[in-house]
């Protein structure tokens, strides 16, 4: 795993914590790794923290996308808005 970090900087901000990531970001780190795996012959153990890194990745996005659902607007019949349940 610690090659995968190499090679993938963390988005960190300027006070060195670990920024947030938006849904287009995730989805650009998942094509990476997908990248990674499909390409040239790796190690069981790079291939296996690759994979790992990617489940890990698809959890974060998954959680994201639950998320922008929750705040969705719904137009109800009487022409009011509320939020999306």
């Amino acid at each position: 795993m610690e090659q995968y970090k190499e090679e993938l900087p963390s988005q960190q901000d300027g006070d060195g914590q670990e920024k947030e990531c938006s849904v287009e970001e995730v989805f650009q780190q998942l094509d990476e790794i997908i990248k990674k795996m499909e390409g040239d012959v790796i190690p069981l153990d790079e291939a296996f923290a690759l994979y790992e890194a990617g489940l890990k990745k698809l959890k974060q996005c998954n959680e994201k996308l639950d998320l922008i659902e929750k705040k969705m607007l719904e137009l109800n019949s009487s022409g009011e808005v509320t939020e999306f349940q």
